[in-house]
Formats: structure tokens, C-alpha cells, sequence
């Protein structure tokens, strides 16, 4: 009792000293006795040591009384290992900023908030790197709580980091938008904060957004590039870029970040090559569809680096293919729907279409369909791609449609589908302008590509069914290219810069193909566009349908060219173009009118015709699982791999930091 007396004693004493909030301290509002009144005190804090002042004052603004308080806290903490948990970014940047909310300028005894300009700054260019962590913004930087404007006398913590930085920068370049590209390999991590990071950069022009996750769960992250990111403006056509569909095939995957990196520098630096591809282009790029694989491969090459190793030979051989497949152990270019058999099959209907057929109900009741492959599925179906390049190693050549042979017992047979020019036009466009794809003489692989020019039919080539390829051109209106870009798979750091020098060119060129053949809307007589209106081209077997606004493109070779566009209950118009060799890209628009017509029995006869659009019709992949929740009652996730330097350091625990808490 006694103890208690006492305890209750000093409480009391305690309770007796008028208290003042963080708010009323730094409105100089504080009603304590003046000797009890917050004074300014030396900065003696190790981590906020190099702010450009050297007094500050407790309490702070989100309420620390004293500075072992503060170095208590997890707030404290995370400034401690922010440097190593963003991989170097942003810092000193954000702890900076954190210094100046839990340690802020103190003068006359009277606190200063930081201003909340700088606080937005960095958060816009900084909030991917915590994004590609899990980790949520901490509470403690939202600008809008903690900072304040200038009119009320706020100070920039980063004042003397910015003109550090102003220094370095005209050292190096008259602006301050260039971009270094570091021409080495990225975790997956990296990958991720290297996206993120250029998107904030160009956000005007950029965003990223995920198609879906991996076995594992990790993201398949993509960018975008468009004058109007997020958003399809009418007549501007689209195009994917796709690398790392092989885990092993690496070359791909860094030549795809360095070229975000590329064109959004560029584009800020005013490149006018660039500027014209942005601004008439939307391009989405997904450098890696095989992030598990990935990972498989990457450990394969430190292990083969390991001076421990005495197996070295062995490592070399493991490395043609571990990290190939995805963590399910299936090939990603074998598990799309075989289409190419259902069109050598019918094509003896009159009527039957070469284009977006229908994926079988056979295809998800006897095939394991890998997440990642289902997710590109899904992407190719929600944007309406013209052309797509899908980027691998192994060889030397680009490969194009048909990969599936027309005859099943012929191995490498020609098997060209109805655009064969076209096909042929698209790959000659990258393997010529690639520094060394298309002279005779190159070193190649293993297979023969004398007098093609680095192209090659992929079946003539060797033969395989769910292509990726395949599947873009019967199941929409995406002409898909597959680039091999060299021998070796996994080439060292060293080879990265030559082989961006070597690609670039191409990757420009071939982004640029996509401004060829003709153009335009197909309207109703109100001058509303007609979604899903085919646009048929005399003499070739392959129609491509207008996408929601009803516009479409279609490429074509310069010459003469019979279009007709037709719809569903609508009358068809058929028009004779003649596009010049000196034009790349005309415009053919349509209007179509209300008729009542007799479906054609031949088309609606052939099985399975009829339902593109139940894709997914088990929905086994959109079904969401349940949620784990413990005794509780509260749901159970898994802690991000950073909680550990929270949770085993006694600190209380930073929940604020969950993302999804």
C-alpha cells in the first residue's frame, strides 16, 4: 500500500505541471510556468546529424517528449535502415524529411514545421520505392498533417541537399532531367522501384499497373507511355513489348527497363523522335512475365560464380535452361491455347474466320493454365494491341507466325499465315535495323538462317504448339514477333551496354512500324462507333474487328486494296484505297446502316464460333480464396520480409507501415 501511496504521489506532482499539445508549442500558445516552457536544445541526434540546423526542441511534432523517447521509437528506427530497405533510394532524401517532423528546427525557442512543397516533392518521387517494398507511405511524412505552407514560415530541410545536387548535375548536363542508366542486372525488387521511379519521373507521359501476379506472387509488373496514360484516345494504336517470358532468358528483360528509362529521359529532355512516338503511341512494356524463373536463373549464375564450385561445367549446361519455366516447372510458350490447330482444322468452312477465335472449354479442363500465362491472356484481351514483340535468347533472328506447323508430322515445314507480307515486313523492320541481326555473315547459334536476312517463319524453323505468337494473332488483332536476341542467355554485365547499343535502333523501328496501312472509325448513321465491326481486306483470310470507340487499324502494304467493313444488323460498305508508298499511314473511315439480314448458316454452324466472349468459363482463376483469419477473429497475413527489423528489436510495432493493415 505504501508503494502505491507513493506512485499515486507522484503522479499527482506530475499532473500538476500544465501540458501543452505539439501544436500549441509551435503556436508559442504553451501555458506552462517558464521554467517548465520547451527551450531549444542541440541537435545531438545521429542520424539527423547533416539538417541544416543545429538546434531543435521536444516536444516534437508528432508528439516524442524528450530524444530517448524518440530514439525508442520505431519512427527512429526506420530513418536508421531506410538507406538499406529502399536500396539506396531516396536517401538522404526521406530521412532527411523524417528529421525535420521528429527532430524540427527549433528558434527563439519556438518550434518550425517543415514546408509541405518539399514534403509533396519527395513523396512524388519517392512513394515507388516503398510501393515496390509493400510498405505504406509512413504516417509521420503525410504532408498534409505535419507540414505547412510557406505563408506561415515553414523552412525546406532539403535546402542544402538540393544545392549539392544542383552542383552535381551541372557537372554532367545543361538540365537536370537526364537519366543515368546503370547497364547492370536488377533484382527483382530493383526492377520494380526502377519502374515505379520512371513513372513518377514522366508521370505526365507514364504509369505503372500490374496484369496479375506470378506462382510465387509477385507482381508482373508493367509501364506505360502515352500522351494520356491510363487512358485509349481514339485512333491512337497500342503496342506491347515483352521480355523474360523464359525465367532464363534474361537479355530481354534489361534491354525492356533500360528502354523505359530511354524514353522517358528522352522525352523530357525533348527529343523530338521520341516525343512523336509518345505522343501518337500509347506502348505498354512488361520486362518480365517470368519473375520466378527469374530468380531460379539468377541463382544459377552465382552459384557457376562461386570460386568454391569446382562443378563449373556442370553449371554451364544447368544454365541453358534452369530458371526456364515458371515455378510450376511449365514452359509459359507451350501453355497458351492451341488456336493455330483449330484454324488449320476448319479452314474448309466458306465463311470461317482466321481471327478471334474462341479459347475451347477443352483448353481449361485438360491443361494446367499457369497464372502468369492467364494474365496476358486477359491483358491481350482488354487492349487493343496492334503489334507486340516478345523478346528471348538462345538465337539470333526474329521469328514470326505460323510456330505451329501445318502438317503435325512435319517438324519445320513453312507455314505462313494469311499476312505473310506483313509478318514479313514487321521482322524485317527489326532484324534491319539491329546492328547485326541481319548480315549473312553474323555468328549465329547453331541454326541456319543463310540468304533470310535474320528472319525466319517460326515453324520453318521448328515447330510448337500454345505459342504465345500464335495465340495474339487468331485470338485478337495483335501481330506478335518473337526476337532472339543472341546465343547466351544470361551474357555478363559487361555485354548489357553493346547489346542496348545493338537493339535500340530496333526497338525505336520497330515501335514505329505500327503508323502503317490505314486507319479509322466505323460509325453508325448518329455518328456513334460500332464496337466489334470487322474490317475484311480482299485476298487475305484475316479480319480484325474495331475496338470500343470503333476505331481500328490495320496494316497493309502500299498498293491498291479492296476494305469492307461490316457489323452485326448493320448493312456492309466495301471501299477501293489506294495507299502510296510515300504514305505510311491513311485514314479510311466507315458508316454503316440499320438493315435487317439472315445470318449466314456456314458461320454459325461451326462449333465454338460463338463464345469469344465466355473466356475463363470454369472461373478458376477469378475466384478469390478465403481469408485466413486467426482465433481471434482478425484476419492473418504474412508479414512483408522487412517486419523482422521492427519485430525483433523490442520496439513497439509499426503497423502503420502495412500496407493492407
Amino acid at each position: 500500500m505504501h508503494t502505491v501511496l507513493i506512485l499515486l504521489s507522484s503522479l499527482a506532482t506530475c499532473w500538476s505541471v500544465p501540458r501543452c499539445s505539439p501544436e500549441e508549442a509551435a503556436m508559442g500558445r504553451c501555458r506552462t510556468p517558464a521554467e517548465n516552457r520547451p527551450q531549444c536544445m542541440e541537435m545531438v541526434l545521429g542520424y539527423c546529424q547533416d539538417v541544416p540546423y543545429s538546434h531543435t526542441m521536444f516536444p516534437n511534432i508528432v508528439g516524442h517528449r524528450s530524444r530517448q523517447d524518440l530514439e525508442m521509437g520505431a519512427e527512429y528506427l526506420l530513418l536508421s535502415v531506410i538507406h538499406g530497405l529502399l536500396n539506396g533510394e531516396c536517401s538522404p532524401d526521406i530521412r532527411l524529411l523524417g528529421c525535420s517532423v521528429l527532430a524540427p528546427r527549433c528558434r527563439d525557442n519556438k518550434l518550425m514545421k517543415p514546408c509541405r512543397s518539399s514534403c509533396e516533392m519527395v513523396k512524388k518521387s519517392c512513394i515507388h520505392a516503398f510501393e515496390a517494398i509493400q510498405m505504406a507511405w509512413p504516417y509521420f511524412l503525410d504532408c498534409d498533417r505535419f507540414f505547412v505552407g510557406e505563408e506561415e514560415g515553414c523552412y525546406d530541410p532539403l535546402s542544402e541537399l538540393r544545392e549539392k545536387q544542383e552542383v552535381a548535375f551541372a557537372n554532367i548536363s545543361d538540365s537536370g532531367f537526364f537519366t543515368i542508366i546503370q547497364f547492370t542486372y536488377h533484382t527483382n525488387s530493383q526492377m520494380f522501384s526502377i519502374l515505379k521511379k520512371t513513372a513518377s519521373k514522366c508521370s505526365d507521359i507514364s504509369q505503372t499497373y500490374s496484369i496479375g501476379r506470378s506462382v510465387e506472387g509477385k507482381d508482373l509488373l508493367a509501364i506505360e507511355f502515352s500522351s494520356n496514360p491510363g487512358q485509349h484516345d481514339l485512333l491512337e494504336p497500342e503496342i506491347k513489348l515483352i521480355g523474360n517470358m523464359h525465367g532464363n532468358e534474361v537479355l530481354g528483360r534489361q534491354l525492356l527497363i533500360y528502354l523505359a528509362q530511354y524514353l522517358c529521359s528522352e522525352y523530357l529532355l525533348g527529343n523530338e523522335r521520341i516525343q512523336t512516338i509518345i505522343n501518337t503511341t500509347r506502348i505498354h512494356i512488361l520486362p518480365s512475365m517470368n519473375p520466378d524463373g527469374y530468380e531460379i536463373a539468377a541463382s544459377e549464375v552465382a552459384d557457376r560464380n562461386d570460386p568454391e564450385n569446382i562443378n563449373q561445367e556442370g553449371h554451364e549446361y544447368n544454365g541453358w535452361t534452369s530458371g526456364r519455366a515458371n515455378a510450376q516447372n511449365l514452359d509459359l510458350n507451350r501453355n497458351f491455347p492451341d488456336l493455330t490447330s483449330i484454324f488449320y482444322n476448319r479452314r474448309r468452312f466458306r465463311h470461317f474466320r482466321s481471327h478471334h477465335i474462341p479459347v475451347p472449354e477443352s483448353y481449361w479442363l485438360n491443361k494446367v493454365v499457369a497464372p502468369e500465362t492467364y494474365a496476358v491472356m486477359k491483358w491481350i484481351r482488354s487492349y487493343p494491341f496492334v503489334i507486340s514483340a516478345s523478346l528471348h535468347g538462345g538465337e539470333l533472328v526474329i521469328s514470326y507466325p505460323f510456330d505451329f506447323s501445318r502438317h503435325p508430322q512435319e517438324e519445320r515445314m513453312f507455314s505462313p499465315t494469311p499476312d505473310e507480307q506483313i509478318f514479313r515486313q514487321l521482322a524485317r523492320t527489326y532484324a534491319d535495323a539491329h546492328a547485326t541481326m541481319s548480315n549473312n555473315d553474323t555468328e549465329r547459334c547453331g541454326a541456319s538462317f543463310a540468304n533470310k536476312g535474320g528472319i525466319t517463319n517460326g515453324a520453318q524453323w521448328y515447330s510448337f504448339a500454345g505459342g504465345m505468337s500464335d495465340f495474339n494473332y487468331l485470338h485478337s488483332n495483335c501481330y506478335e514477333i518473337t526476337v532472339e536476341l543472341g546465343c547466351d542467355k544470361f551474357p555478363s554485365e559487361e555485354e548489357l551496354y553493346p547489346e542496348w547499343l545493338r537493339n535500340k535502333e530496333a526497338l525505336l523501328s520497330f515501335m514505329e512500324f505500327v503508323h502503317r496501312g490505314i486507319r479509322g472509325i466505323v460509325k453508325d448513321e448518329h455518328g456513334n462507333g460500332i464496337k466489334g465491326a470487322t474490317i475484311s481486306v480482299r485476298g487475305m483470310r484475316h479480319d480484325i474487328t474495331t475496338a470500343v470507340d470503333g476505331d481500328y487499324w490495320r496494316l497493309l502494304n502500299p498498293g491498291v486494296h479492296i476494305v469492307t467493313a461490316a457489323a452485326s444488323g448493320y448493312s456492309k460498305v466495301s471501299k477501293r484505297i489506294h495507299l502510296p508508298r510515300n504514305v505510311q499511314v491513311g485514314r479510311v473511315d466507315f458508316v454503316l446502316k440499320k438493315v435487317l439480314r439472315e445470318p449466314s448458316l456456314d458461320y454459325f454452324n461451326i462449333p465454338e464460333l460463338d463464345n469469344y466472349d465466355r473466356f475463363d468459363p470454369f472461373n478458376q482463376f477469378e475466384q478469390s480464396s478465403p481469408r485466413v483469419r486467426g482465433e481471434d477473429g482478425e484476419e492473418r497475413t504474412e508479414k512483408p520480409w522487412w517486419w523482422a527489423y521492427f519485430s525483433q528489436l523490442g520496439v513497439s510495432a509499426p503497423t502503420w507501415l502495412l500496407r493492407n493493415y
